[in-house]
């Protein structure tokens, strides 16, 4: 069986912060992974650091001036194509529903059913997580 690239996104229609993808290959089997909307934060932080130890993983970052100039359809097409370069010799399932061009299996709902999509979900929902975090502390009106 071919070890699976999985690639999730968070932060898609964001009013504020950056759009995060990451690409996740899990090197062992993690017990509790899913689709991080449907986990607490604190679960997510704990599954985070066990991904962040147990697995190759890539994660991208667009900016609010990115999405603006490029479009939020090229900088997702832009991670995809970063993501199947760096895991060329993996089979890459995308959560969603469009490839943009790219040539890679997409599956609905993926980040619920895959293991190394869930994983990829918590990467990218936590690392933008911490980002707005940390941005929280210098701009706290907007809380």
């Amino acid at each position: 069986m071919a070890k699976i690239c999985g690639i999730d996104e968070a932060g898609r229609g964001a009013l504020a912060g950056p759009l995060s993808v990451a690409a996740c290959v899990l090197n062992s089997e993690i017990s509790g992974l899913n689709d991080s909307k449907k986990l607490t934060a604190k679960r997510r932080e704990e599954l985070f650091k066990e991904i962040t130890k147990s697995s190759n993983f890539l994660i991208a970052y667009f900016s609010n001036a990115q999405i603006d100039e490029l479009g939020l359809s090229e900088c997702l097409r832009r991670a995809l194509k970063l993501f199947k370069a760096h895991f060329e010799d993996f089979e890459i399932i995308y959560d969603g529903n469009l490839d943009y061009g790219v040539g890679i299996t997409t599956m609905i709902k993926a980040d619920g059913k895959v293991a190394s999509v869930s994983a990829a979900s918590i990467l990218a929902k936590v690392s933008r997580d911490r980002l707005m975090s940390g941005w929280d502390k210098f701009y706290p009106a907007y809380g």
